[in-house]
């Protein structure tokens, strides 16, 4: 099933993509099936998908959990310390909605109300192959932000 997904993906990765992860102030579970996706079992970089340590050579921030007030200008922060194209991927239902966290008094809200999203991956946490399958929608977005921006250079 994961390679049938994969494969479908594959067209769309015409280079490495370098993702970073952000947790602002999840529970660690969608972390630890981010994790999951780099083991040999779904292994996303045979696919060019690499996990980086720093903003500065991500393409993609892929960020879980509801924001809280600590995290908010480390968040804001490290998506601007990321290169043009960029894009984003909120991982679990925490960081979409808040879900049980909601009316928590430490916090300032979904990931959108701080950033701009691209992608949301749904689940609590969400399995591996959607996360994949999230980054992957990712790249679409990419790769449509590069033709818009050499159709402007055309004109």
């Amino acid at each position: 099933m994961i390679d049938m997904l994969l494969e479908k993906y594959l067209d769309i990765l015409p280079k490495s993509l370098w993702v970073t992860t952000c947790n602002s102030g999840s529970c660690n579970g969608c972390d630890i099936e981010i994790v999951a996706t780099i083991s040999p079992r779904y292994d996303i970089e045979r696919f060019g998908m690499k996990l980086v340590g720093t903003p500065r050579h991500a393409d993609v921030l892929i960020v879980t959990g509801p924001v809280t007030r600590y995290m908010r200008d480390r968040l804001v922060r490290i998506y601007n310390q990321m290169p043009d194209p960029k894009a984003v991927v909120v991982v679990g239902n925490c960081g979409a909605s808040g879900d049980v966290f909601y009316k928590s008094y430490n916090l300032d809200g979904p990931v959108d109300r701080i950033i701009p999203v691209d992608v949301y991956v749904h689940g609590c946490p969400p399995r591996p192959e959607a996360i994949i399958e999230g980054v992957a929608k990712a790249v679409l977005k990419l790769e449509s932000l590069k033709e818009k921006k050499a159709g402007e250079a055309d004109s």
